[in-house]
């Protein structure tokens, strides 16, 4: 045998010795229905844009963390049964008496894509550099986990050893933890270059990793690799046969050998691949559940799944407080304007017609399946009556005062803005005419402009609207929605003058009404505050001034829907947990 051969022979061996050394086992989840795979096969999916970049957090883009979630891992995950906070790349950790230091133990034989040693210094790269970056388009977190009196305090990395990561927290949080599990852990040895420690600026960080770049460049240690992207038409992912993790019977994951993308925007468009037998798998709403449930019944191929969601993003509409025309921005900064607009927001309508009944009335904004926080304010909520709201306008003195059918303004302005939504969604189209519709009925004047969907929230943050349809997702601690919901957050868009001048400094209070500081006085304490029944009761009254001063007129709830074809084994679509994500690992094909 020759030397060549016998170094080839080592070569695998320690390879294999690698695999065996960072495999974990995991639990099969059989409380839904998930069993011992298959291994082999390709699963096509569809992404409704093509990727901005494969840096996740150089963009605020779903669709680049739908790729994300299968290429790179948290270091800590949930339970998709319980919810409950499991081992991720941390296989364990611990908490100190006083709640201001957490130890994290890594799992030691983890890899990086391209064979890297994954270590401490990553998870340490990855916050200091990345996630604490105020110039990171999605990165920034630490401006909400600990600002205390409007002053932010700096959360502390450490790496002692390769396998310890210490982070001292500058007072407890009761939701650190689940916080941790949001931040995808990157590469230093890759992302050196992008960032301040490589020698770079700040903004250069977004650069990394754009969409003509090598695939062998973006490495995680995720469930799959980059292995292709031909622009416009389909990302292709492959198994990572140095994954971590395995089944319960000891058989790596994933069982898949890779995810295919293809890119379609719209609706339409993917139902027809879908039906085509192009994809394996589609999200659809409310509004397409009769159809494609008639087909299911009729022998199709496939089922319809349908659940109450955790997760998700329930629509809401915004007005600008802050739009360019000063008349509209008065109008729209009055919570009681708002108040008057939400009679006339026929959220049955839409939960009957458009979700055909798969959707509930929405907490505001936690989602009523959410036991431990939500609190149920729908009688404090207007429900749909254009009666009270045309008369909640006349109070206003917001009147028809030319006889032409619309309201003014002023003697000069009519009550008339234009809404933008999501033209390539059946949903948001559906909901953007009812609205168009209903307010025509009290005298306001609704002119509709179609974007895509993925440009909705940059839009938002722009400022460059009037009123907008838009939704946001729920998560389960309130806390981890503190850049949209507490004002002066980076995604508090509906009133962006509360926003800090610049990155880093003091929100502008001086812009907050009263009720605005009360919330963000809410969020403030719910950061450090570690009495649990305290805590969700402040959350509770963030909910209650929501309904009451309506910031956003919250729609309705969704469930989720999804259509998958019968050769797709251990497909779980449970609380809000988005197809694709912890379970696409156990994922088979039949």
């Amino acid at each position: 045998m020759s030397r060549r051969i016998l170094a080839l022979l080592l070569v695998a061996a320690l390879a294999l010795s690698a695999v065996g050394l960072a495999q974990t086992k995991t639990v099969d989840y059989p409380g839904l229905g998930m069993v011992a795979g298959n291994p082999g096969g390709t699963l096509t999916l569809a992404l409704g844009d093509t990727p901005p970049r494969f840096f996740y957090y150089g963009e605020i883009s779903a669709i680049s963390q739908a790729l994300t979630m299968q290429m790179f891992d948290t270091l800590i995950d949930l339970d998709l049964e319980t919810y409950e906070l499991v081992p991720g790349l941390a296989r364990d950790w611990s908490v100190s008496d006083d709640g201001t230091v957490i130890t994290l133990h890594l799992r030691e034989g983890v890899a990086w894509h391209d064979g890297t040693p994954f270590t401490a210094d990553d998870v340490v790269f990855t916050f200091e550099q990345i996630v604490m970056n105020p110039e990171a388009r999605a990165g920034d977190a630490a401006s909400f986990i600990f600002t205390v009196d409007g002053e932010q305090r700096r959360v502390e990395f450490a790496a002692p050893d390769a396998n310890t990561v210490v982070i001292t927290l500058p007072a407890p949080s009761a939701a650190f933890l689940l916080f941790l599990r949001s931040f995808y852990i990157m590469p230093k040895h890759k992302l050196l270059p992008f960032s301040v420690e490589g020698g770079a600026q700040p903004a250069d960080i977004n650069d990394a990793w754009p969409t003509d770049v090598d695939p062998s460049e973006v490495v995680g240690t995720g469930a799959f690799r980059l292995s292709e992207y031909v622009s416009g038409q389909v990302v292709r992912l492959v198994k990572n046969w140095n994954y971590w993790r395995a089944d319960e019977a000891g058989t790596p994951l994933p069982y898949l050998d890779g995810l295919t993308y293809l890119i379609v925007p719209g609706t339409d468009a993917q139902v027809a691949q879908f039906l085509a037998g192009n994809l394996d798998q589609l999200n659809i709403s409310g509004g397409q559940f009769p159809d494609f449930k008639s087909r299911e019944l009729a022998g199709a191929g496939f089922s319809v799944v349908a659940a109450r969601a955790l997760f998700g993003s329930p629509p809401h509409l915004a007005f600008n407080f802050d739009a360019s025309d000063p008349e509209l921005a008065e109008v729209f900064s009055d919570h009681e304007f708002r108040q008057a607009m939400e009679y006339a927001v026929d959220r049955m309508r839409v939960i009957d017609d458009v979700y055909n009944g798969l959707a509930e009335i929405p907490g505001t904004p936690t989602a009523p399946v959410n036991g431990a926080f939500y609190e149920d304010t729908t009688d404090l909520m207007r429900m749909y009556d254009l009666e009270a709201a045309a008369a909640a306008l006349d109070a206003l003195g917001l009147v028809d005062t030319n006889g032409n059918g619309v309201r003014n303004v002023s003697a000069t302005r009519e009550l008339e803005f234009t809404l933008t939504y999501g033209n390539d969604s059946a949903t948001w189209t559906d909901i953007a005419t009812i609205i168009q519709n209903d307010f025509a009925e009290i005298g306001v004047e609704v002119n509709l402009q179609g974007i895509q969907s993925s440009q909705l929230l940059g839009t938002g943050l722009s400022g460059d609207y009037e009123a907008i349809l838009v939704a946001l997702g729920n998560l389960p601690d309130p806390e981890l929605r503190k850049p949209i919901w507490q004002p002066g957050g980076s995604l508090y868009y509906w009133h962006r003058s509360t926003q800090p001048a610049e990155q880093g400094e003091r929100p502008n209070f001086d812009a907050m009404e009263d009720w605005e500081l009360r919330i963000y006085e809410i969020f403030e304490t719910g950061t450090t505050n570690m009495d649990a029944e305290s805590r969700a009761e402040n959350y509770r009254e963030w909910q209650r001034l929501n309904a009451e001063y309506v910031p956003v007129i919250m729609i309705a709830k969704p469930g989720n829907v999804a259509a998958v074809y019968d050769h797709v084994g251990n497909y779980v679509y449970n609380l809000g947990v988005i197809p694709g994500y912890n379970p696409v690992p156990h994922y088979f094909r039949k």
